[in-house]
């Protein structure tokens, strides 16, 4: 079983209408949950404070967000990544930021108490934001806030990011520091946001070897995803004897997302679900602290995410979605919305190309593991 964590004011982190980093994706999925009779005992975290985020962010950077929540004006805020088409102001953004952050520090808090080994926070996952930076949708980073209350607390903290994207905040905040590794699998920075996860990311000093990345060529499917994922995810662990693990699960990675181009399937998603769990019981006591991250389509995101859920509680995952379900968010889901919570088999037609990208996927994971073979007991 897993502790969850959310509260109504999740919903205040909006930058608007067009947006794609919508609440509307959490409240899809507090609904699916409701609608399949999950019992829903939603822990209520504090705001996380001023304290809190100065154990990551640059207090100069902290100044600039409080006075754009405040309608203060700030010339040259977008030198913060503020005021920008993925980071736009909104009023009482600093505090709808702060209660993200709050949740995931409220999970790492649980952990280091022994309250909890398991805990999802149903929210944040915000892991582009740099220590004097917004970016990418991002403006407090909820990840490192927690990881670092573990570090400070003792822990070896071992993080993994499963989003789209990399996981550029949560490594370079950690860059240096040796008691936490970072594993990102992500679309190749060659052509995606942000451009960075290359192998020869490695970590920094005493951390060499401590920051891990698993680029994946356009259109990687499930097969070459979860090969890497074999293949590079429990021998980090194994080498780096975590106490905790940290996970950012972002949707966004499955074949109909709009952002970018792997091909991951529902299915996929739970196969890497379970094998988390399995990874936490196995390499860090099972104290597993999970958030949610990017997602952007709606038939999609509240799908995926109620399997983690379903998941992390040990609950059977029901073959169809309710009707009412359906019905109720028709408007977001579109003219041919999904009856069943798991993708059709196959999903879609197969995808040209697929020995090359196989092939370019093998050679960079090669080289990854003999750049890695040097650090790895």
């Amino acid at each position: 079983m897993a502790a969850l964590i959310h509260r109504a004011e999740y919903a205040q982190y909006d930058f608007g209408p067009e947006h794609p980093f919508t609440p509307a994706r959490l409240d899809m999925l507090l609904d699916l949950l409701r609608e399949l009779g999950v019992p829903l005992d939603l822990q209520a975290a504090p705001a996380a404070t001023r304290e809190d985020l100065l154990t990551v962010h640059d207090p100069a950077y902290v100044d600039v967000v409080e006075a754009l929540s405040w309608g203060e004006p700030k010339p040259g805020a977008d030198a913060f990544g503020l005021d920008t088409p993925d980071n736009p102001v909104f009023p009482g953004m600093d505090l709808a930021a702060r209660w993200l952050v709050g949740g995931a520090l409220q999970g790492a808090r649980l952990l280091m108490g022994g309250a909890e080994t398991r805990v999802l926070q149903l929210g944040g996952g915000l892991h582009h934001a740099q220590r004097s930076r917004a970016a990418g949708f991002c403006l407090y980073n909820d990840l490192a806030v927690a990881i670092r209350a573990l570090v400070d607390h003792g822990w070896h903290v071992a993080y993994l990011d499963l989003d789209l994207h990399h996981g550029d905040g949560v490594q370079s905040i950690f860059y240096e520091n040796d008691r936490v590794l970072t594993i990102s699998l992500h679309e190749s920075g060659h052509y995606l946001f942000p451009g960075t996860g290359h192998i020869h990311e490695l970590g920094s000093g005493y951390a060499r070897g401590l920051s891990v990345n698993v680029p994946l060529e356009p259109f990687t499917g499930p097969a070459d995803y979860l090969e890497a994922f074999e293949a590079v995810v429990p021998q980090a662990l194994a080498n780096f004897a975590p106490q905790v693990l940290v996970v950012q699960a972002g949707a966004d990675a499955h074949f109909d997302d709009p952002m970018g181009d792997l091909v991951l399937t529902t299915q996929a998603f739970e196969t890497l679900h379970r094998r988390i769990i399995e990874l936490a019981d196995q390499y860090a006591k099972g104290r597993l602290l999970v958030t949610l991250g990017g997602g952007y389509e709606a038939r999609v995101v509240a799908r995926v995410w109620a399997i983690l859920v379903l998941t992390l509680l040990d609950r059977p995952l029901p073959e169809a979605l309710p009707e009412a379900w359906v019905a109720r968010w028709l408007p977001l889901l579109g003219p041919h919305p999904p009856r069943f919570l798991q993708d059709p088999v196959p999903p879609h037609p197969p995808i040209p190309g697929e020995d090359l990208r196989h092939r370019h996927n093998q050679d960079n994971l090669a080289r990854l593991l003999d750049s890695l073979s040097r650090f790895w007991l």
